[in-house]
């Protein structure tokens, strides 16, 4: 059974490359736009990983992450933080990874096969 990721971002054309590469390397998929919208549909698809903007306009990915490791449901769920804001990802400590936008797909896949498989 393919692995499930949760693709949290508010940019339209950022969410559409990562679904289509994670989908084209055998993962299924799942989105959202914000981290409101983000905590919906993990409480839904239940996914195996999430890569996570961190500056959005509802709710900014740094208040979602709380609110997941808060969860003992959702805590250990890997996070990969994929952000063009510089230094940020030090708010979100026990993410799997953190890729400064523009990022290196070859290096997103690499990180996913280690983490997930």
């Amino acid at each position: 059974m393919a692995k499930k990721i949760l693709v949290i971002d508010d940019d339209p054309i950022i969410v559409k490359y990562l679904v289509s590469l994670l989908k084209d390397n055998g993962y299924e998929t799942c989105s959202a736009s914000d981290g409101v919208e983000g905590y919906e549909v993990l409480k839904k698809e239940k996914p195996d990983l999430i890569t996570l903007d961190l500056q959005m306009a509802e709710e900014w990915g740094t208040n979602f992450y709380r609110k997941i490791s808060k969860n003992k449901e959702y805590k250990d769920i890997p996070v990969i933080v994929i952000s063009g804001m510089a230094g940020r990802h030090l708010s979100i400590k026990n993410a799997v990874a953190y890729l400064p936008k523009p990022f290196d797909p070859d290096k997103l896949l690499g990180i996913l096969k280690s983490t997930i498989g």
